[in-house]
């Protein structure tokens, strides 16, 4: 609240007081308003989320809908047949955001309705008896912020392309119709959807229609989904595509894409049948739904979604063949191809429980990649994912948390866990069970709750029923648990009595969120030509473990098929790191005694390394040589990496410049001009491209400005240049990539054009005039795309100039869980913290020099007020007498 200088001045003496006591009211009321809102979610307190009640059984959900593509908006009737469950229902509540309500009416006569634009609430004139199936419709129009999202000429995008997508997960579906909005409620679908004749529409399982309506003109196509399922997995998507089409048995299998990006859609479709036949064999059960299509969407917010029978990917998964290796679709596509099973045809009964989605879609992309690329391939993904998950810090939240702001937060805050950590514990519970067991295990895990919820216990006691073991503490510690083991393990030989000495510790802190591990460790010797497996039960704080060997082993390795998570800190002798090293049959093996070599700088050691970097028969042992050369330095070492860029294997060729670019000498200059002349995979060009800024160097300068005005598959080769011009932080480079931007626009990905613009605000932050850039930026900050509004709001809290803070200051009043409210307060708070004292000293001698004319003008009027009052009171008393 403003308020006028003549109040502020009266208060004067107060002031401090003041400003204390309404930020303790605002705080509270802020607390009040909160505790409101949750009153009518879905989803029970921060402290602990837990499924909502359910009062109704939703058996059939029907949505008919039209969008309008210019004004992006769109109108629709929703209709619900529901059955109270357990009591009579006088009220039904439905999640409802922003939603222009018209008309509600059912078969029981509905009393009144309530839109509280957070929640529809109708009240029915009489209750409704449990078990009595009853019907409702809701007309209703949107101008959806979240849900629906248009992608349109309006916005920038090609005419051609011009499509809508929808995004129901986590709690997205509520913005575009009204809905039971959380994943604990099951039911059968239809989508009826109605566009312009030409376009095409795709929703969730079998094609019921598709006619031209005479009066209106509109394609008018009607998908049904028979089988039950929750209601974040529906979806819309209709606009201009093309397909690519394949059977697999009588199942068929669509790759759609905008028309612009059909000439690449092959290379991403390709591996798709056979993921289809692998999981169906490993599973146990037939893919589950009518169909199997694929739909890449542009500017997707994710990299993709598995509603069911249909899986919507970001459109930047598509490559072309150029980049040989280096880009694939494999991951991405058999991880939405495994949810079919695992997220939609059973699905985690609330957010807490999404590891039982994601772990078992991430595992299975695993399995998948040692299924077609050999075992090495598996356990060189579980082995990076575990250096990542060992590699955090404050890692103290179970797996199953209930403890969240928004459901959201299980992806991004904590993704993490349901991911990556997910997939570790069920491959640790298959190395344990064995292949055949596990997969008994899962099969009966799905046929038992198929088309329902599930929850971790459904999951331990199916495997404890099948394998008949107890499997409490595993889960216990994995699952309820934060964290994994640390330990600590030193190895020494005794000659005398021939006995191997492993001594473990674990080092993790030990806390109610953190337990003393139980797990089995997995130890290999290699001696001579014999290999002695041991499995140790680690059960303490420290232990010492002895194994008679004929002699001492030449290799000595600490889980060496890549099967326990745990963080493994363990250092071998160099004479058995370069047996390790040498050792054909172990690839992760090599790979692991590669990175222990790394910390060692001497001769012998960047000698291998380097030999291992051109010889060695997995690309990952490559990589990794590359990375351990660039981390030793010196000549020697880039002299190794220079003479090693001739790499069959373009991910090792990508590696290896970008070790050779990461270096300022004139070696490393001279290899990357020279690999540019001859390289022509792009993605390659790009990290030369980068590479090249920093040397003072003509020539440097010439390639990448040419890279700026270049062609290539969505203008990458550009994209490298703005990001190489920006490192340079040179003022001439402001013009050339506003000029880039301004000409060539529409060639730049959305992300692309996105970067551009927060160079040009780093580029100009110390420019004396930056009026021009601040107007640029300004004139993108409500720009459609979402990506390059926010883009352009950052920017302008990079480009420091004061001024901005009118503008952004119109966005700080935007909804809370909008994006650019957030950009807008942190770029404020940048520009605010970047002004320079004198700046603050010369506003504060205006604002002291305004009030003190204030002051004397208020003195004044009190002064004058005061003599009238007196004459007043005078002119009273006079009369009286």
């Amino acid at each position: 609240m403003k308020l006028k200088r003549t109040t502020l001045l009266i208060a004067t003496a107060a002031l401090s007081l003041g400003i204390m006591h309404s930020a303790k009211a605002e705080h509270v009321h802020g607390l009040q308003c909160g505790h409101a809102m949750s009153i009518w979610s879905s989803i029970d307190s921060a402290s602990q989320r837990f499924a909502p009640d359910r009062a109704v059984d939703i058996q059939q959900f029907d949505l008919d809908v039209t969008p309008d593509f210019k004004n992006r908006r769109v109108a629709g009737i929703a209709t619900f047949t529901f059955k109270p469950i357990l009591k009579p229902l006088g009220q039904l509540r439905l999640d409802a955001h922003n939603l222009e309500i018209s008309t509600v009416s059912g078969s029981t006569e509905i009393a009144t309705w309530e839109n509280t634009d957070r929640a529809l609430i109708i009240t029915f004139a009489q209750p409704i008896a449990a078990g009595e199936q009853a019907k409702l419709s809701v007309t209703y129009e949107a101008e959806p912020k979240k849900g629906l999202y248009f992608r349109t000429p309006e916005m920038g995008y090609d005419p051609g392309d011009t499509h809508i997508w929808t995004q129901g997960e986590s709690i997205e579906a509520r913005h575009w119709f009204p809905c039971f909005d959380a994943p604990n409620e099951f039911f059968t679908s239809t989508m009826t959807c109605r566009v312009p004749e030409a376009m095409v529409v795709l929703s969730n399982g079998s094609k019921v229609s598709d006619s031209v309506d005479a009066d209106s003109g509109l394609r008018v196509v009607k998908w049904s989904q028979d089988k039950p399922h929750v209601n974040y997995l529906i979806t819309l998507v209709a606009g201009h595509f093309k397909r690519i089409e394949e059977k697999h048995g009588n199942l068929s299998m669509s790759f759609w894409t905008t028309p612009s990006d059909f000439a690449n859609a092959a290379n991403s479709f390709r591996y798709t049948k056979d993921c289809m036949e692998y999981f169906e064999e490993e599973i146990g059960l037939p893919y589950p739904w009518a169909k199997y299509d694929q739909v890449t969407v542009q500017d997707f917010h994710w990299g993709g979604m598995e509603n069911t029978s249909i899986s919507t990917l970001n459109a930047s998964t598509l490559f072309s063949s150029e980049t040989e290796n280096i880009r694939s679709s494999q991951g991405l596509m058999a991880h939405e191809l495994a949810h079919q099973w695992f997220g939609d045809l059973v699905t985690c009964k609330d957010w807490s429980q999404l590891w039982l989605n994601e772990g078992f879609a991430t595992y299975y992309t695993h399995l998948f990649a040692g299924h077609k690329d050999g075992i090495d391939e598996m356990r060189y993904g579980l082995y990076r994912d575990r250096k990542g998950l060992t590699g955090r810090s404050g890692d103290t939240t179970a797996m199953v948390n209930r403890k969240y702001n928004y459901p959201q937060e299980m992806f991004r805050k904590y993704g993490f866990m349901s991911y990556s950590k997910g997939s570790w514990v069920l491959h640790m519970l298959r190395s344990q069970l064995g292949p055949e067991l596990f997969r008994k295990s899962v099969k009966t895990y799905l046929e038992r709750h198929k088309h329902g919820n599930v929850v971790t216990e459904d999951l331990r006691s199916i495997i404890e029923e099948i394998s008949g073991q107890s499997f409490d503490r595993f889960f216990d510690q994995y699952v309820f648990h934060a964290h994994h083991p640390e330990l600590k393990i030193s190895y020494a030989w005794d000659e005398k009595t021939k006995l191997a000495k492993l001594s473990v510790q674990q080092t993790q802190k030990v806390d109610a969120n953190i337990v003393l591990f139980h797990v089995p460790l997995p130890v290999r010797f290699k001696v001579s030509d014999q290999v002695v497996d041991r499995k140790l039960q680690i059960t303490k704080t420290a232990e010492d473990f002895y194994f008679p060997l004929a002699k001492a082993p030449s290799i000595v390795l600490i889980d060496p098929d890549v099967t326990l998570l745990a963080k493994f800190s363990f250092t071998p002798s160099t004479a058995l790191l370069h047996a390790q090293l040498a050792d054909d049959s172990d690839a992760l093996g090599r790979l692991q005694a590669v990175e222990i070599l790394a910390k060692r700088k001497d001769k012998t050691t960047r000698e291998k390394l380097k030999h291992a970097l051109q010889n060695d028969s997995f690309y990952a042992v490559r990589i990794a040589a590359s990375k351990a050369l660039r981390g030793i330095g010196g000549d020697d070492a880039l002299a190794a990496l220079t003479d090693s860029t001739d790499q069959p294997n373009a991910k090792v060729r990508q590696q290896v410049i970008s070790n050779i670019a990461s270096q300022y000498k004139p070696a490393a200059l001279a290899a990357l001009k020279q690999s540019l002349a001859k390289e022509k995979n792009p993605a390659i060009r790009s990290r030369i491209i980068n590479g090249l800024t920093g040397h003072n160097d003509k020539e440097a300068r010439k390639l990448i400005n040419q890279a700026l005005d270049s062609e290539s598959f969505r203008h990458q080769l550009a994209d490298a240049a703005v990001s190489a011009l920006r490192k340079q932080d040179i003022p001439a480079n402001i013009a050339k990539i506003r000029a880039a931007l301004e000409n060539d626009g529409k060639k730049f990905t959305t992300n692309g054009y996105a970067s551009g613009l927060r160079a040009l605000g780093y580029l100009a932050r110390n420019q004396k005039n930056r009026t021009g850039i601040r107007e640029f930026l300004i004139g993108h900050v409500n720009n459609p795309k979402r990506r390059v509004a926010l883009a352009s709001i950052n920017a302008l809290g990079q480009l420091g100039d004061p001024r901005a803070i009118a503008v952004l200051d119109k966005f700080t009043g935007a909804a809370e869980d909008d994006p650019a409210r957030k950009a807008a307060e942190q770029a404020i708070e940048k520009l605010r913290a970047g002004r320079k004292p004198v700046d603050d000293f010369k506003n504060l001698r205006k604002e002291v020099t305004s009030l003190k004319q204030s002051n004397s003008k208020l003195t004044k009027e009190l002064d004058d007020l005061k003599k009238r009052f007196d004459a007043a009171i005078g002119k009273k008393k006079a009369e009286k007498k």
